[in-house]
């Protein structure tokens, strides 16, 4: 039987799912059928982490989740993140006190809830002091409209700042065998505070699935045209990790997707990876790697396969980096 972790006193299957990608970020929205097929499966199959956000079609991914499992509210922890917006065709960060009181208020409305088990700050706004938009946040929980607060894309200070308000029950970041920044500072001080830290994008936008098509064919308004490791002459020499990657999973007996999600998992017992899919095939196989075993010497072989130093290119482009507040190499 696997073993559920925890996100302070919220129990939970080790592999959640990030729900984005339904709504937000690679290409149309999915289907509604397809959508609200994903979301019940995933249910059923014994996810009990659901992550969303106020920016993830702009609403639509709350109102998606909402109208397909408000009425299965009981059986799953619902996450959310708030301090990203999207007027006037551009993307702003807006970490005020008000403005987060305000986007909770909505956020409930669109999730068809009394309650946010998680609600994360998206990203720290650092025109507005950490200890700011935290306070507000803490406000909600006393209000009874939030359960835990968690951060996103912050480096171990901020954690640190964050925590001194109110306890953070859980930091989300970009982590992978591809993405090693949480590896810097942030994850031992998520443990030195008690924080779950849990992983988006662990499948590395779908490169460590082997699934993912060549980035110039992809939809134009496909997020991973724009970043550095997904443009054609960086891309191609990434390709070449690929093959040695794959052969390490057959020899595991696994699925190259399965092969990244239990190196994550491998990494510590507060380690919830959220990947995320629009397939039903893609969800099941995601979750048989809470059963994959990895020896000591096969974490430490594909750890020196890819890692910061053999992946080419940043992760984000200038704007999104500037964004973000996490260590970097």
């Amino acid at each position: 039987m696997t073993t559920l972790r925890k996100i302070a006193d919220l129990e939970v299957f080790p592999i959640g799912l990030g729900c984005m990608s339904l709504s937000h970020g690679y290409g149309a929205p999915t289907d509604p059928a397809q959508a609200e097929a994903l979301l019940l499966g995933a249910l059923d199959r014994g996810v009990t982490l659901f992550d969303t956000a106020a920016l993830y079609g702009f609403g639509h991914n709350e109102e998606l989740l909402g109208r397909v499992l408000a009425p299965h509210r009981s059986r799953f922890v619902l996450a959310s993140k708030c301090g990203i917006f999207h007027e006037g065709g551009k993307r702003r960060i807006d970490g005020r006190p008000e403005t987060l009181r305000r986007t909770c208020e909505e956020a409930l409305v669109r999730l068809r809830t009394d309650v946010i088990d998680l609600y994360y700050l998206h990203r720290w706004d650092k025109s507005v002091p950490i200890e700011d938009s935290v306070g507000a946040l803490a406000e909600l929980v006393r209000a009874g409209k939030v359960r835990h607060i968690g951060l996103s894309e912050v480096s171990a200070e901020t954690l640190r700042k964050a925590h001194a308000v109110h306890p953070v029950a859980a930091v989300q970041s970009e982590y992978s065998l591809w993405t090693r920044n949480p590896e810097i500072a942030v994850l031992e001080a998520c443990r030195a505070l008690g924080a779950a830290f849990v992983p988006y994008s662990p499948l590395a936008r779908a490169f460590l699935a082997d699934g993912l098509p060549d980035p110039e064919a992809l939809d134009e308004g496909d997020l991973r045209r724009r970043m550095p490791r997904f443009q054609p002459g960086v891309y191609a020499r990434n390709l070449g990790l690929l093959a040695p990657y794959r052969r390490i999973a057959a020899r595991v007996g696994c699925s190259p997707a399965q092969l990244a999600l239990a190196w994550l998992l491998h990494q510590g017992g507060d380690i919830i990876p959220i990947p995320g899919t629009t397939r039903l095939d893609h969800l099941a196989d995601n979750l048989g790697a809470a059963e994959v075993a990895l020896e000591a010497a096969t974490l430490a072989e594909l750890g020196a396969l890819i890692n910061d130093r053999t992946v080419e290119g940043a992760r984000f482009g200038a704007g999104n980096a500037a964004e973000v507040d996490t260590e970097s190499f």
